[in-house]
């Protein structure tokens, strides 16, 4: 009798054991799938590396994050569609490839605050955590900062001499663009080279860096010298139910890892670009301002550009949104 208790508690053990086994197996085999809207090697995407490899070291007890790739795996404007069918777990996208789906996420632009100053309670992060939640997604943080500018192919002395130039957009500046009386053409990425020295178009709105490695200055030399939207719209997004599915305590670690990883990525991205002017200028790139006045128009119409456009779209959330993004 004893030695079939002994037998029967052994068997109990076994099974226990084995059961803790491959829970532990499953919950380090679970493995989430990312894309960019960016190519893993782009320039812009250097701190995507650091916030993943940590993700990946801080939390591989439970996930193990797998950067597929950028748009080569699944186009930009497709990835937000991929995330809320959980065919892919993470995206790093911008918000300007997915605000059909909910068009006051193009307030990010708008913000006149730090990431940090964002991030107090009851303020635009949390605001735009329970937004991004009612499309099925989890925002978790930012992973880029560079102002935009809009390069042109020939001196422009006024913003009259802007009006009828053809511009390769890719959504986020259409509106600013017509409202300067420019002429916005949807350029893919690896087109834009190309379109550019065919004169297809005579210029571009982008970071600052990203077009000098790729060859788009060669068509293009002059720049005004006007950042706007400054504060990126580019996001680490995530399945929401991935998300709720995950332990809080790994829920935590990845939201620390975030908040920690955000001033150091901007510092970088800060000094980056210090040095890209300097490249700027060895390879004649020509600086463009206008009178002063025509200087704040031209920003201005930038910001006045979406909020126009949130006033159609979301009336009832425009008061909200400047109020909780500075503005």
């Amino acid at each position: 009798m004893k030695k079939f208790k002994f037998y029967s508690l052994f068997v109990v053990f076994m099974v226990v054991f084995c059961l803790g086994f491959n829970s532990a197996a499953m919950a380090k085999s679970q493995k989430l799938k990312a894309v960019s809207f960016l190519p893993k090697d782009h320039p812009l995407t250097k701190m995507v590396h650091v916030w993943v490899d940590r993700v990946n070291k801080e939390c591989n007890d439970a996930i193990e994050i797998d950067w597929l790739g950028g748009g080569e795996v699944i186009p930009g404007f497709d990835q937000a569609e991929s995330l809320q069918n959980n065919i892919v777990q993470i995206i790093f996208n911008p918000t300007a490839y997915y605000a059909p789906l909910a068009p006051e996420v193009n307030a990010f632009t708008l913000s006149k605050l730090s990431i940090a100053e964002e991030r107090k309670p009851g303020g635009f992060y949390e605001y735009m955590d329970e937004r991004h939640k009612k499309i099925g997604m989890k925002y978790i943080g930012a992973w880029l900062y560079d102002p935009f500018y809009l390069r042109v192919n020939k001196p422009v002395k006024t913003l009259e001499d802007l009006k009828g130039i053809k511009m390769r957009t890719s959504a986020l500046y259409d509106r600013f663009m017509k409202k300067l009386g420019m002429i916005p053409v949807t350029v893919k990425f690896g087109d834009t080279f190309t379109s550019l020295e065919r004169n297809l178009v005579q210029g571009f709105g982008f970071s600052t860096l990203g077009p000098r490695d790729w060859g788009w200055l060669k068509n293009c030399k002059y720049i005004i010298d006007i950042p706007f939207y400054t504060r990126q719209n580019t996001l680490i997004l995530m399945n929401l139910d991935v998300w709720n599915g995950l332990d809080k305590t790994v829920q935590d670690k990845i939201m620390d890892i975030t908040i920690k990883f955000e001033p150091e990525m901007e510092a970088y991205f800060k000094e980056q670009i210090k040095e890209e002017w300097k490249k700027y200028d060895e390879i004649g790139i020509k600086r463009i301002k206008f009178t002063s006045a025509e200087n704040k128009k031209y920003y201005d119409a930038a910001y006045e550009a979406e909020w126009e456009d949130l006033a159609k779209k979301v009336p009832d959330l425009v008061s909200d949104l400047k109020r909780l993004t500075g503005n």
